[in-house]
Order: C-alpha cells, then structure tokens, then sequence
C-alpha cells in the first residue's frame, strides 16, 4: 500500500471528545447551497430553475432526517458536506435537527491527480476525520428514498476490523455512498466525474493501494428527467413516501404527482 495521501491534513491534538467519537461514523450529504440555478441543473426543462432548488431542498430533507433515523441505533452522526463556504445560513430549515454542517467546498491542499468534485470529497473526509470520527461515510443529494438499512450496513460493514471502504454504486455508473476510515486521496484521484465510469475508476483505485472494498446494493440517483419521473412514481407509493415526506409534498406542491 502507498503511503497515505490524506496525512497532509494534521490532526488536533486529542479530546475527550475524540476519544468518544472514534467509535461513531460521521455520515455527510455532499450539497450545494440552496440557490436558484444552481442546483439539480440536469432535471431542466422538465422543472424550471426555482423548482429545481425546492426540490434540492426537500431531498436535503429527507436524506438528512434518514441519516437522522440511522442514528437512533447505529454510531451516527450527521452532516451536510457544502459548499460553498460562507453558505452555511441557506441550509436553515432545510436539514434534519441535530444536523451539523463541514465545510467541502475544495480549496484545500489536494494531493496530485484528485480534481473536480474528488476536491470536495477529500475536503470532506480529511474534515470529517479531523474532528476525531473513527469513520467517514459520504452521501449524495440525489437520492431521498435511499433506505435507513443501507445506511446501517455500510457503518456496520466499515467498522470491521482494519482499514477498508465501503461503497455504494449508483445505477448511473457513478456511487451514491462511500465510506472510509482514513482519507486515501488516491480513490478519487484521475475519475472522470459525471461518467458511467465512476464506480469502476474508484474500484480501480481502491485495488491499486490494497484497499478491501465492501459493494452495497445498487441504488438510484435523481439527476435527470427519466429518474424524476422514477421517483414520482415511486413516491405513488405510501410506504415509499413515508420514507421522503419532503419530496412528496414538495412534488405534489409543483403538481408533479397528484394524490388519488
């Protein structure tokens, strides 16, 4: 294995604090602050601009108070990974309570090769851990009826003894979760973000460095028409909708779905 590429960020010295989260897995949703034109881009036209940030913001919702719910019996803390920094007043009323904020937006000392969004999510485990967590867990912003179980298998799959990662790949190619114990930059460097390949580049990765790796289930993404309108149907469903109560009103707000 190389040596670890996230040890340029130094760690504080350590807490009481530190020492009680070293068992806890810090869980952080990677989002854009809530601002018109610039979130859900993909989903225009079907939905204008502003519809596309309420909807952001309902996702937001829903994904935070799951992470919220994974907690009540699984080591779990919550966080919103954004960017950009100074934003942190746009997230209010828009995550679960007890949900912290870290700062990813990227402008931090990288390590060669990790560009784009591999910043942001560097950014966010190197912070993440900095705080004393034992273990990191990132999420997307696209995916609100992801299932409290799959949370808890990921921390229960990542807090097996030695240093692994734990990921969950999006049908779209790319992952709607990863999880690590240290920041080894090398699994986000040289991946062609936005791709089909994103999965296998970071499989790639993790294999290069000796890196065990820990598959979940396939889940889905909502970054495009097609799979808005997958999630509407989804959402058709009561048992689902329980599971995104923001999506769902704010979906049938913007008359996408229509109750019975």
């Amino acid at each position: 294995m190389t040596p670890d590429d996230g040890a340029s960020m130094p760690r504080l010295p350590a807490t009481a604090d530190d020492h009680a989260r070293s068992g806890v897995c810090a869980i952080a949703v990677m989002a854009k602050a809530p601002v018109a034109g610039r979130n859900k881009t993909r989903l225009h036209p079907a939905v204008s601009p502003e519809a596309a940030t309420r909807l952001h913001a309902a996702f937001l919702r829903d994904i935070t108070a799951t992470i919220r719910h994974a907690g009540e019996c699984t080591p779990i803390e919550g966080f919103v990974a954004y960017a950009p920094a100074g934003s942190e007043a746009l997230f209010d009323g828009c995550v679960a309570g007890g949900t912290q904020l870290q700062c990813a937006d990227g402008e931090t000392p990288a390590a060669p090769g990790v560009e784009g969004f591999g910043r942001c999510l560097l950014h966010a485990v190197r912070g993440l851990l900095a705080r004393g967590y034992g273990m990191v867990c990132l999420v997307n912003a696209d995916s609100p009826t992801l299932p409290t179980s799959r949370l808890q298998q990921a921390v229960a799959a990542l807090a097996r003894p030695g240093d692994r990662m734990v990921l969950g790949p999006a049908e779209d190619g790319g992952y709607y979760l990863i999880g690590l114990k240290r920041a080894h930059a090398a699994v986000f460097a040289g991946i062609d973000w936005s791709s089909e390949a994103v999965t296998r580049q970071t499989l790639e990765r993790a294999a290069t460095i000796g890196l065990p790796v820990t598959l979940l289930a396939e889940w889905y993404d909502v970054d495009s028409p097609a799979s808005l309108q997958r999630l509407r149907q989804d959402l058709a469903d009561p048992a689902i909708a329980r599971r995104a109560p923001a999506s769902a009103a704010c979906l049938s707000d913007l008359g996408l779905i229509t109750e019975d």
